[in-house]
């Protein structure tokens, strides 16, 4: 496929674009470095998200608060993710769609139960890029072990990028 100066290349990334997913990469900084009000951040004042054990979390306090509980109560794993894609909807709204797995404390390989399915909405407001809805969904692929294992060794393939962070 060729491209003229007005057609970005296909692999292009678009400013939005690179801009959600930076906000993606903050939430799981966040969480890797066990900080509820930086996970918290990103986040629209009003926005929501989902747990990997379906709790739900409302509001930029209320999951800054949460969070606090959730890290102060346990050690919690380092995420391990890739992004699947991006799609902006309108000029103003996207949606990330990622993998992500969990690596332990004090381990260096997956915990392969934990891997889940991540979907991020995103919105611009006041100018900046805010999170509206962030779900994080098991997956687990019930009866179907060959899924299982294709999304970990999918996910392993990102922990050295992972450990260079």
């Amino acid at each position: 496929m060729t491209t003229s100066p007005t057609t970005p290349p296909p692999d292009a990334q678009s400013a939005d674009e690179l801009a959600v997913r930076a906000l993606y990469r903050r939430l799981l900084d966040a969480w890797n470095e066990r900080s509820a009000t930086a996970f918290a951040a990103p986040f629209a004042e009003d926005g929501e998200a989902i747990g990997f054990d379906g709790s739900q979390h409302t509001g930029r306090a209320g999951i800054a608060a949460d969070m606090q509980r959730i890290f102060a109560d346990h050690p919690t794993a380092a995420y391990v993710a890739k992004v699947r894609g991006v799609y902006l909807l309108a000029p103003d709204a996207a949606i990330l769609r990622a993998v992500a797995g969990l690596v332990p404390p004090g381990q260096s390989d997956l915990n392969p139960a934990v891997n889940a399915h991540q979907t991020l909405v995103a919105a611009r407001r006041d100018g900046r890029w805010q999170i509206v809805l962030f779900q994080n969904t098991p997956a687990q692929f019930h009866g179907r072990p060959e899924l299982a294992q294709a999304l970990t060794e999918e996910l392993r393939q990102e922990l050295p990028r992972a450990a260079a962070r």
